[in-house]
């Protein structure tokens, strides 16, 4: 690497709730935040055409407005966003150790302190009608978006315990509740399905699979595949919850950081710390249970506040490698 990489404090890869929120705590503690916004600025969020549950909204907002006020917000405290992608990173276990990252499979920056906040992203089932809906009646997030469609016919996609959980909240402000479980039985513990099966409003059908997305601007329709039988048949709704599952992207942090088997990073309890030194990881990267705006923002919050007594900390503790002085 050459003698002009640039060397910061705190490096921040990711946006949306998360990363934002990480971004304004860090720049008003004089952290000098640089903030990669990756592939999708502003995260999961930029596709949700309202958001109406995050504190302070009391009409609700877009969610590519709360994003972009979000930034802007970021960067009045001093946050340098940047369009960008970190590619790959070498990180190291030491502490007081420089962490490197890659920018578009180029440039390299190197930071005191990284913060990860890249979110995770939802399975959809690859069909065209439904990836032209997105937004028109298509949500990966009953919880978010599922009071939009209260006293109406909806359905939903999945067979794991998420499934059965957004299927039971849906079926408590919905008036019905279609199911479709890919095969024969539920993945989804015994508890969970108990809960579906007594649920009254909630019509549960296995072998079945989504044909077609019905509707030009909004959801109108489903037509359903039995899998089993080859039946179709459409039934009305106006709105389809996809629930087969999240990735993180945190692939490039494979072979450093600690994940479960899905690649959420673990953090130690009550922190965002992760297993490196310097390295916090805050939002969906790290979080598959709740994945709301308002807990990322949280968490984001935290790896900020971590970070900043991280750095703190260096100031009485022995380096064990030499240092480059950082801006």
């Amino acid at each position: 690497m050459s003698d002009t990489i640039e060397r910061i404090k705190c490096l921040i890869v990711g946006s949306g709730p998360a990363g934002y929120t990480a971004a304004i705590y860090a720049a008003r503690a004089d952290m000098k935040p640089v903030l990669y916004t990756g592939m999708e600025p502003g995260g999961q969020l930029t596709t949700t055409t309202e958001v109406d549950n995050f504190p302070g909204y009391p009409q609700g907002i877009d969610g590519p407005k709360m994003m972009v006020e979000l930034q802007e917000q970021a960067e009045r405290f001093g946050t340098d966003v940047r369009i960008g992608m970190v590619t790959k990173v070498e990180l190291s276990d030491k502490v007081g150790g420089i962490h490197k990252a890659q920018i578009d499979n180029k440039t390299w920056v190197e930071a005191r302190t990284l913060l990860i906040s890249t979110g995770a992203s939802a399975k959809y089932l690859g069909i065209p009608s439904e990836q032209r809906l997105r937004g028109g009646g298509v949500s990966a997030c009953a919880v978010c978006d599922g009071f939009f469609y209260k006293g109406q016919d909806v359905a939903i996609v999945g067979g794991g315990d998420t499934a059965c959980e957004e299927a039971t909240y849906l079926s408590n402000i919905c008036t019905k509740v279609t199911m479709l479980v890919r095969k024969g039985d539920m993945k989804a513990s015994k508890a969970m399905q108990h809960r579906v099966e007594n649920a009254k409003n909630i019509d549960l059908r296995y072998y079945s699979e989504v044909d077609e997305v019905l509707g030009e601007q909004v959801v109108e329709g489903l037509r359903i595949l039995n899998n089993k039988t080859g039946e179709k048949e459409e039934i009305k709704i106006t709105g389809l919850f996809i629930a087969i599952g999240h990735k993180p992207n945190t692939d490039m942090f494979k072979g450093y950081l600690d994940m479960d088997e899905v690649g959420y990073i673990i953090t130690k309890p009550k922190s965002t710390k992760t297993n490196y030194p310097g390295v916090f990881a805050c939002g969906d990267s790290q979080d598959k249970v709740y994945r709301q705006a308002i807990t990322a923002a949280g968490t984001g919050c935290m790896s900020a506040l971590d970070a900043e007594r991280y750095l703190a900390s260096l100031e009485s503790t022995p380096r064990t490698e030499p240092q480059a002085a950082l801006s």
